[in-house]
């Protein structure tokens, strides 16, 4: 559920160089993810710490169950979907 709110934001937020800005702005807070995830839910997407936190972890597992036993280490970066979001946000 998470990942298609955060895919639905990137998209408006790609059309719209408002919301674009918005979100940005919220990294400069005192809490940025906090701050992130109340932008969102007054923008009208359910995306919450708890939700961003699960997403990257549950992305990192499945990575590291697709090598069938190989991958013994999880791999920095792979389990942050809120950097990844940025990534993809600030690139566009």
């Amino acid at each position: 559920m998470v990942e298609t709110e955060l895919n639905r934001l990137l998209s408006t937020a790609k059309k719209d160089i408002k919301i674009k800005e918005m979100l940005i702005k919220t990294k400069n807070e005192n809490d940025p993810m906090e701050a992130f995830c109340t932008l969102c839910q007054q923008l009208g997407y359910d995306i919450t710490i708890g939700e961003l936190f699960a997403l990257g972890k549950d992305m990192s597992d499945s990575k590291l169950r697709s090598v069938n036993g190989g991958g013994n280490f999880e791999i920095d970066g792979w389990d942050d979907a809120y950097e990844n979001f940025f990534l993809q946000l600030e690139w566009t």
